[in-house]
């Protein structure tokens, strides 16, 4: 990602020593970890966002595409999606499914 060496790293840590002190560069250290695992962290999140509403957004067109055609003349990948998206609905709808009762 960065193109640091070692020597410039070497050099990093030796203003940062004389700046900040033997006693407060562990802790600057230690933030510095904690700020960087944050943000990818967060990158991760994002990313994983991102591709679940690119894959709705795909689900999508792909119900749009089955919609316009015929349902049995579909492509393999519509019909994939179609059933994802079926069962998908089932999901949903499985909590609020009528219960039968106990006394009947």
């Amino acid at each position: 990602m960065f193109d640091i060496g070692f020597w410039e790293l070497i050099l990093i840590a030796v203003i940062g020593l004389i700046v900040l002190g033997p006693e407060r560069l562990p802790h600057a250290l230690r933030a510095m970890q904690r700020a960087v695992s944050g943000v990818r962290s967060y990158s991760t999140r994002v990313q994983a966002e991102l591709n679940h509403e690119l894959r709705i957004k795909e689900l999508h067109d792909h119900l749009k595409q089955a919609e316009q055609g015929d349902l049995e003349k579909l492509s393999p990948e519509l019909q994939r999606s179609i059933a994802e998206l079926q069962q998908a609905a089932s999901q949903v709808q499985r909590p609020y499914a009528k219960k039968p009762d106990a006394d009947e």
